[in-house]
Formats: structure tokens, sequence, C-alpha cells
């Protein structure tokens, strides 16, 4: 899947400049205390970003951390992440969140914020002590609560209860989060949410504060699905409807979550696939964290219609997905780690799947997010075959990577991936055990599309995602319907595959010749990469002359285009149905027009 992974490229040239690390200096370390250092990891010019770093030099465990410094007057704060930030004047105090309060002895945390000024933080507390360790700091914050136990659910409420937390100077109360927000504060260990909506999924955590106002971290989630079913019904049919949104695509691209709802594809659509999270030393990682988490929304461009506060635990597209599922919950949501840029880590995953599986699910369960995400997708490009870089982890290897993330998510989790569609004899199909791995999967995403290109800059032109074979196909087996049958004959069900839909299209320049095959000079310009354009903009800058193999073709003065439409997409829809397959997806829903022609034509067609 050439083109959706290369797209990251265009993410890059938005980050701000590195001006290099300037720090203070390192402090001293003393026995039962604790270190607060700072460094200015950017500087634009008009701004920089600043990030502290709180560690635990005692040799007990430190269970909250305050961090306390004044800024010369025209410095300040204007966003922060992974701590609250506040201030009184030029005095500003971070405090932990629920999720990072607890340090174990030699364990560091930090937390980053963007600013404006020149000026450098001076008079660093930590807990009332000092930054560099010489001194102890000062009271103690709560321990984390015990994880709620759920009782007496009904179609709007439920009762939440939780064993008490300690504090060297005793527990005040206690907040009760739901999904991430507080919507409580009780004295006592219980407490009945009510106002739910019925047939919902929602998440508790719970956090204690001490008679100093201090709060410790969040205890651990638990989740509770109301009884009753939803006011709305899913689409209608029984196959699966996906999209894949990009991580990246709220900058360059400028296309958010309530691009879903304006476009009318959200009641149209039953699965969403996040993408995408890294693979970094063998363990699942968040990507780009102030796409996910922390970019502010305004009211106009929020889904819920309510505008991002600086100090709420949750923001971000992750935020944004939570909201969506709130007014449509019959989407569910995976977060999908790897693609074309990340997969070169799956080789250090395959070598200890368990450990592999177990970072997957801490990040997907992360209590700030644990009731967006209701399933993983891998997107190994590709096992045991040569992608952007070349994987020689065997042919057993993705199998024993799903098993081991099947047995890790258990059986109420969706556990997915997206695969090749290679199916020449002795191609990447045949060289991982994708029929032995089916069993732990809920289906494959098969990326029947970026068959040809203008990566072969001469042609011959041809159509990038060609439903069969036809006469002068420039290499066998690199159609959906070749790919489908060895897929099946590798014992794969045919409920457990999705056909694959480009909402863009691949192109040459240089063409004189209309009809396929024919020869190129390089590739055609592009909007964000040269070769490829979305459907929406070729819709009207290259409209369709022919179609070929299912699939729609266009020449327009010395460019040739190929991409569905939506009548070609209606009878990949049909083809589809007539396979027995569990669905389609389509990469990715910002390629598709403002009201989601590409999106009502694969509804329309499974219906």
């Amino acid at each position: 899947m050439r083109f959706r992974h290369r797209a990251a490229a265009g993410f890059t040239t938005l980050l701000l400049p590195v001006a290099g690390l300037v720090g203070l200096a390192t402090p001293a370390q003393a026995a039962g205390s604790a270190t607060a250092t700072y460094a200015k990891t950017q500087d634009w010019g008009s701004g920089f970003e600043g990030k502290w770093t709180v560690k635990n030099t005692g040799t007990t465990a430190l269970s909250a951390w305050t961090v306390e410094w004044d800024f010369p007057s025209g410095t300040k704060v204007t966003s922060a992440w992974d701590a609250t930030v506040t201030n009184s004047g030029d005095h500003w105090t971070a405090k932990n969140l629920g999720w990072n309060g607890t340090l174990a002895p030699g364990a560091s945390v930090s937390f980053g914020f963007n600013g404006s000024g020149s000026g450098a933080p001076s008079g660093c507390k930590l807990n009332g002590g000092s930054c560099d360790g010489s001194s102890v700091p000062g009271d103690a914050a709560p321990s984390a609560p015990g994880t709620p136990t759920a009782s007496n659910i009904t179609d709007t409420s439920v009762k939440l209860s939780w064993s008490a937390a300690t504090d060297d100077k005793g527990v005040k109360n206690y907040d009760v989060l739901r999904d991430g927000a507080k919507v409580a504060t009780v004295t006592g260990t219980s407490y009945t949410d009510t106002g739910l909506s019925k047939g919902t999924d929602y998440s508790y955590t719970v956090q204690a504060r001490d008679t100093g106002d201090q709060t410790g971290p969040a205890s651990g989630a638990v989740k509770v699905r109301t009884t009753g079913t939803t006011e709305e019904p899913p689409p209608t049919g029984d196959k699966v409807k996906l999209g894949y949104f990009t991580e990246w695509g709220v900058y360059g691209r400028n296309y958010h979550v309530k691009n879903l709802v304006t476009s009318g594809s959200a009641a149209k659509i039953t699965h969403i696939n996040y993408a995408f999270g890294n693979v970094k030393n063998g363990q699942c990682t968040v990507d780009d964290t102030y796409a996910a988490y922390d970019k502010a929304y305004t009211a106009d461009q929020s889904v819920s219609g309510a505008a991002d506060t600086w100090d709420q635990p949750l923001r971000g597209n992750f935020n944004q997905l939570r909201q969506l599922k709130a007014k449509y919950p019959h989407i569910k949501v995976l977060y999908s780690f790897g693609g074309w840029t990340y997969s070169g880590g799956f080789g250090q995953a395959a070598q200890n799947p368990a450990a592999f599986a177990k970072s997957c699910k801490q990040v997907v369960e992360d209590p700030r997010w644990a009731d967006v995400f209701d399933g993983i997708d891998i997107d190994w490009e590709y096992p045991n075959a040569c992608g952007l870089t070349c994987d020689t982890s065997g042919p057993a290897a993705f199998k024993n990577l799903s098993q081991a993330l099947r047995a890790e998510f258990g059986k109420d989790y969706l556990v997915t991936a997206a695969i090749t569609a290679d199916g020449s004899n002795g191609g990447k199909i045949d060289a991982a055990d994708y029929g032995g791995a089916a069993q732990y999967l809920d289906w494959y995403n098969v990326m029947t599309y970026d068959y040809f290109g203008a990566f072969n800059a001469q042609g011959p032109t041809a159509p990038h995602s060609p439903l069969t074979s036809y006469n002068g196909i420039p290499q066998a087996g690199f159609n959906s319907a070749d790919a489908i049958a060895k897929l099946k004959s590798k014992g794969v069900p045919s409920a457990k595959l999705l056909l694959g839909i480009g909402f863009y299209g691949r192109g040459w320049t240089g063409v004189t010749q209309s009809a396929p095959g024919g020869s190129a000079t390089g590739a055609a310009p592009g909007t964000y990469e040269p070769g490829i354009e979305d459907y929406k903009i070729l819709k009207n800058s290259c409209p369709a002359t022919g179609t070929i193999a299912g699939t729609a073709y266009a020449h327009c003065g010395a460019n040739w285009w190929s991409y569905d439409t939506p009548a070609t997409i209606g009878t990949k829809m049909s083809w589809a149905k007539n396979q027995g397959l569990g669905g389609a997806f389509f990469w990715e829903f910002s390629g598709d027009t403002t009201n989601g022609e590409l999106v009502t034509a694969i509804n329309n067609g499974l219906k």
C-alpha cells in the first residue's frame, strides 16, 4: 500500500524546526528525594517548546508530583500536555494527571508545553521541596483507590463501588471519572451514575484527593455497558463497511472527525481504522501525540459542538472519536499499527510476540481513552517479504503474532490485519501463513489496490485497482479476483475477507494513448505526491473516459489516471457479495467528496 504510507511524508514538512536541546544543569541526586529538570526542546522564534522531567531519585515510591516555577514577565505557557498546568501571574504550577503520578524508585516521567516569550524558568520546586533533590519533597498525595466494581446496571444508570485510598494526612474525597471526564466528587466509596444512554459502553476510574487538595493516581478502569438497545439502528445489511482515518490528515488535508458527520459518511459505515500507531523497539506506541490526544478543537470544529478546554483530560482525535461514537453508537473503532512507514518494527516484535501484544493492549486500554477503541488492526507490510524494507522473520511469524494478539486481547476485542493482495505465484501471499493466522483474526483488509502506478515511470499505463485480469495486464496475479481466490485456497473463510477500495487515483504523464498499455515519461502531477491524486479532485480535473477490469481510467491532455468511481464501486460491491466476502474497506476518508459519494456507493452496494 505505497500511497497511504508515503502520505505521512507530507506531515513531516509541518513539524516545527528543532533548535536543539537547551537544558539546565543536571541536578544533584539525593536519597529519599526526587528531581525536576527542564529543557527547551524546540525554538521557532515566535515561540518555543519546553519539557520538564521528574525523576524519583529516592528509595520509596512517589505517589504524586507537583512542579512549580517562575517565568520572567512576558514569558508564559500557551498549551501543555501530560500535566495540568495553571498559573498565578508569573508563577506556574504543573500537577500530574491521573495516569502518570506514581513513580517507582529510579523511574521518571516527562510533561511538555508550548510557550511564548524568551525567558527561562527559575525558582523550581518539586512537591514543595528543592528540584535538585537536596531536600525531601513534602506532603505525599493519596494512593490510587481500588478498581471500581459495577452493580445495579440499568438502561440509564450504574452503581460503582471501590476500596478506599490511603494518605498520610487523610483522604478528603474522591473524583469519579467517566470516559476520562469528572462526573462527580463524593466523600464515600460508592456512587450511582445516572442519565446514561441505553446500550452504550462506558469506562470508569476513581482518584482520591487528600486534605491538602492533592489528587492521587487514578484507579484501574472498569468497563460498563448499560442495558437495552440504542435508538439508532446500525446501517442496513450485515457487511463490514470500514474506512481508514489518518492521524496526520488534520494538518495539510484539514480533514477532521467532524467531516465524517458533515459528509453523511458516519451513518453509512460500521468501522473506523485509526491510522497509524507506531511500532518501536518491538512495542506498540502512539505516534503523533499532539494530533492523537492533545490538539484542542473549537466548538464549530467539534463533533459535539462544545469547545475543548485547556485542562480537560483528553482532547485531539481520540476525544473527537469518543464524541462520534456517542452520536453514532453502532460505529466500532480499531487502532491500526504499522503501515508502509512503520512496518520495519514488526521484525523485532515477532521475536517476542507476547511482549508485543501486551504493549499494544496497554496503548489501546490506556485509561484516558479505554472507551474509544474496540479492537486493534495490524498493518505489517510485509511479513517475510519486502516492502519499504525486507523482512526475514520467517513464514510462521505472522501467525505467531496474530495468535499472541488474540491471546492478549481475548474474545471481546476485534483483532484484524491489513494484508498484501499479491496473488501471483510465489508472491507475497505465499510468503506468510495467512491461512493459519486467520483463525485468530476477525477479518483481513485485503489491499486490492496499488498494483500498478508511476513507481514504474515509463508505464505501461494500467489500472491500479483491477478487479479481474485482462489481456495485456502487466503482471499476472495482480488483481483482486486472483488475490481473493488465493487466500480462499489457503483456507481463509470468505466472510473474513474484505475487498479494498482506494479513494484516490494513480497517474502518469507524457501519455498519448487513451487505452491502457501506453508508454509514459513519469508521474502525473499530484496535490500531495506526484502520481497520486484524490478522487474528489480527479472526478472534475480528469473525468473517466473508459473502464477496464472493473475500474475506471481517464486520459486528459498528456495525463492518464485510473481510479474508482461510484459506478465501478457498485460493480465491485456486487462482486464482493457474490463471493460471500465479509464486506469492504477503503483508504481513506479524506479522498472522498464533501458529500461522501464513494462511501454512499459502498453502503448502497453492500445492502
